[in-house]
């Protein structure tokens, strides 16, 4: 496939583009799109040479979406990711092993199974707030890289935290500073130079990682321990529609995939909603209104059904997406997006980012107004933060209850104030955006009274 086939784009070599886009990739959506319009041409794929189509035209997305997996190819695109998750997690499966995996891997995140997490969410963001005193200077995202991997490992493994918590956190800190995230885009960054070198760190905490996974693994199997309600023993216990089950391999795939993505998208998330919850002071007054009406010890189900913090999420997904574009599809043959005929090999990538700050769907995109999600229902391809069609998340669910409860839990626990004197700026940590300074914040008062207080004072 030629270039001069696919709609025009940066004429930029790909290593140059991939630059731009890792030092800013907010930035390097807003300037290609003002040039080139809702649809143009990238080579910031980290997979092989072929341009990648960007789209941000939600008419089109809804195409996309609606492409099926004998259409196109998602999995192949994410080969890089196997450096992370190895070669057989849900991220990197296609057609037929992808729609057998989502089968056995789904029912730990059905609607149901909320109710479990909510109550083990709100407890374990109330014991680290319980150490907070006022007067304490805190980092939001290193306070939610605390909260959200004690969650995850809890509903994942549900025992041997502190080792886990201990080898996961060693891991992600490699990959946290701008190097350790082009190691995992860049290939030729990859070169084991021994234990001192960032990949050599990389691969070595990457084995100990599995190993103590796979001990786990075999200790349930030797005590017979498959009683528990944890994601690690549902996914021992889940058999396909043949009765075959999930390889051990398989299985550490898939719970890496959860441990990484879930943590780390829900951490920044969560950082990004505390800058924009605190920013305004009329969001915190009408948020803690809201949560303080539904009385001291609310159920979990009664604050992830509040609307007004549903809505504060959601905004806060919409102008600050983690993950800047949904997973690509590879067409396998032919198919026509919009009035363009696009040949087989072509990659189509829907952009979160794009789409969410459309002035058409969103009058002031920049502006942070969760009113306007109270005010208006959007459609799947208007709206997609954990992406869509046959590859949204699968832990969408349990994402956004996390988000809404452990907002929730630290609005009323804690009386926090914005430390941040200029607006803070996104920058690419990891495979996720974050924000650049963590969101600095200062804990006035550490009681759920004294924020009922405030509200009410």
């Amino acid at each position: 496939m030629k270039f001069a086939d696919l709609p025009p784009g940066p004429p930029a070599p790909r290593l140059v583009q991939q630059l731009q886009w890792l030092a800013d990739p907010y930035g390097y959506f807003d300037r290609t799109a003002a040039k080139y319009g809702n649809c143009f041409s990238t080579r910031i794929v980290p997979v092989g040479d072929v341009p990648c189509v960007i789209f941000a035209d939600p008419s089109a997305i809804r195409e996309i979406f609606a492409l099926g997996p004998d259409r196109c190819l998602s999995g192949r695109i994410n080969s890089y990711l196997s450096n992370f998750f190895g070669d057989k997690s849900i991220l990197l499966l296609d057609g037929a092993p992808h729609k057998r995996r989502r089968t056995l891997v789904m029912p730990p995140f059905h609607n149901k199974r909320m109710c479990a997490y909510g109550s083990l969410i709100c407890q374990i963001a109330r014991d680290v707030c319980s150490q907070f005193n006022a007067g304490d200077r805190i980092v939001a995202l290193q306070l939610m890289e605390t909260i959200t991997l004690r969650i995850i490992i809890r509903a994942v493994i549900g025992s041997s935290v502190e080792r886990a918590e201990t080898e996961l956190q060693q891991w992600l800190e490699i990959t946290r500073s701008p190097l350790g995230a082009a190691i995992l885009f860049l290939r030729f960054l990859r070169q084991d130079f021994g234990a001192w070198s960032p990949w050599g760190q990389f691969v070595r905490q990457r084995h100990r990682t599995r190993s103590m996974l796979q001990a786990e693994i075999d200790a349930r199997r030797q005590q017979g321990n498959l009683g528990g309600e944890d994601i690690l023993t549902m996914l021992l216990q889940a058999r396909d529609e043949d009765g075959m089950s999930l390889d051990d391999e398989e299985i550490i795939d898939e719970l890496l995939s959860l441990l990484f993505v879930g943590h780390e998208t829900s951490a920044s998330s969560l950082a990004w909603a505390c800058y924009w919850a605190h920013r305004d002071p009329s969001v915190r007054t009408q948020l803690l209104a809201e949560l303080l009406a539904l009385g001291p010890d609310p159920e979990p189900t009664a604050i992830v059904q509040a609307p007004y913090l549903s809505a504060v999420c959601n905004e806060v997904l919409r102008i600050c997406p983690v993950v800047p574009s949904a997973f690509p599809r590879i067409l396998t043959q032919p198919a026509t997006i919009g009035e363009r005929k696009y040949p087989t090999s072509s990659f189509l990538v829907p952009c979160i980012y794009l789409v969410h700050r459309h002035p058409d769907l969103y009058p002031d995109p920049e502006q942070f107004s969760p009113e306007r999600f109270l005010d208006r229902e959007y459609g799947p391809s208007e709206f997609f933060p954990f992406g869509g069609g046959s590859r949204r998340c699968i832990g969408y669910a349990l994402g956004l209850t996390e988000m809404k409860l452990v907002l929730a839990m630290l609005m009323l626990y804690v009386n926090f104030e914005l430390a941040e004197p200029h607006p803070v700026q996104p920058r690419l940590r990891g495979v996720m955006v974050a924000p650049a300074t963590g969101v600095r914040m200062t804990v006035l008062s550490p009681t759920g009274n004294s924020a009922r207080a405030a509200v009410t004072n």
